[in-house]
């Protein structure tokens, strides 16, 4: 590529919104926001872990009109910092890892077909649509999982699929989707759920040291009393002696 053509290409303006809402549902929105606290809490202390949601992605240098917009995705093995604006495949040097994304009356046909092949020429290694309102798909939760070059269909064990690039796994609920960690086998909790197991700790805590506090009230108060019995024994001995009675023959 020639110096005219590499200039050429940075004039070229990526916009950073489509002008289409963030998600089609409340729904939607609350589990997109839920899954993004819970892989970035869970990934917290990784800095080679990069996690989006609803971000443009721009597959091909040049066309800005080759361009997707993930609800979720995740991307190892590459830098959390600085936080990206749009994701450009060319500049990062990768595609994601992981994309999810919840289908909607007016995507889930576009999920399974177009996504499906721009995630699928992208090298994608796991790509999951998942459908929230339970009205869509026939199966819930989708998986593929990128083998060879092609992105192959994973099905389902009783609505669980693990996920080799997370290292974790997907649970379609009955009523929503959830990350759980095989290692514990407990779900990544959501934002309401850590505020409200911060809150019960907090609780504990204020309760422990309350019981503390009033544990070392009764230890003063009795070392009050023992030493008021031994200051009220010490002056009866002392009387004692002044009648002329050993107190230690009493």
């Amino acid at each position: 590529m020639s110096t005219a053509q590499r200039e050429l290409l940075k004039t070229i303006e990526y916009p950073e919104s489509d002008g289409e809402p963030m998600a089609e549902t409340q729904v939607h929105a609350e589990l997109m926001i839920d899954l993004r606290f819970a892989l970035r809490n869970f990934f917290r202390d990784d800095p080679q872990t990069y996690v989006g949601v609803n971000m443009l992605m721009y597959y091909v240098e040049g066309n800005p009109r080759k361009s997707v917009a993930p609800d979720v995705f995740v991307v190892r093995n590459n830098s959390k910092e600085p936080k990206r604006r749009t994701w450009k495949v060319w500049e990062e040097g990768k595609a994601p890892d992981v994309v999810i994304e919840l289908s909607s009356a007016s995507t889930f046909e576009e999920d399974l077909q177009k996504k499906w092949q721009v995630y699928n020429q992208m090298g994608v290694r796991e790509y999951y649509i998942f459908d929230p309102l339970y009205e869509f798909l026939k199966r819930p939760l989708l998986a593929y999982r990128l083998e060879g070059d092609e992105l192959i269909r994973v099905i389902p064990n009783q609505g669980v699929v693990s996920s080799q690039a997370l290292g974790l796994d997907l649970v379609d609920t009955g009523e929503t989707l959830r990350l759980r960690d095989p290692q514990t086998g407990k779900f990544l909790l959501t934002e309401q759920e850590e505020t409200a197991r911060a809150e019960q700790e907090a609780k504990r805590a204020e309760q422990e040291a309350k019981r503390a506090e009033q544990e070392a009230k009764r230890a003063e108060q009795a070392m009050a009393a023992s030493a008021v019995a031994e200051a009220t024994a010490a002056r009866l001995a002392a009387k004692l002696r002044e009648l002329g009675v050993d107190p230690n023959q009493l």
